[in-house]
């Protein structure tokens, strides 16, 4: 099942170091590139190059860049589950993402690197939150047409 794959993927990168645009297992990642690491590995995503984005954006803009990455390759839903995509309000946007899991969401924050936190625990109590599920948008998976 996806949502397993995704978990599993996210998990493995525990405890990698934060590291801003960063997108190396155990080397260091951002909140924004493991998610486009874990889609990329369970195969929903191509890789792709976000773009720059400063670490500190969402503290002088109400840009939502972030937003818009992922209404590209997913659906807003209501209620998440397992492998889903909680995207959190930091400063002034929604700006900061992890996958959600059984167990809570693995996230990569500044200062602790990926980590596993329930939304009722500090860094991600009390923040407003809106969810997505990836769907399938890789281009070697695009439906093709039947060959007349």
């Amino acid at each position: 099942m996806i949502a397993e794959r995704i978990c599993a993927e996210a998990q493995a990168w525990i405890g990698t170091p934060y590291h801003h645009h960063g997108r190396i297992k155990g080397v260091g990642v951002d909140c924004a590139q493991i998610l486009i690491a874990v889609f990329s590995a369970v195969g929903l995503i191509d890789p792709f190059d976000p773009g720059d984005y400063p670490h500190d954006w969402h503290l002088h803009h109400s840009d939502e860049i972030y937003m818009r990455w992922l209404d590209r390759f997913g659906d807003r839903i209501a209620q998440p589950s397992p492998g889903d995509v909680a995207l959190f309000r930091f400063g002034r946007c929604y700006s900061h993402g992890g996958i959600v899991t059984p167990d809570g969401v693995i996230h990569s924050y500044i200062g602790r690197g990926v980590i596993i936190s329930r939304r009722s625990e500090e860094p991600l109590d009390g923040r407003p939150v809106l969810y997505w599920r990836i769907r399938n948008g890789r281009q070697d998976h695009q439906h093709q047409p039947d060959p007349d």
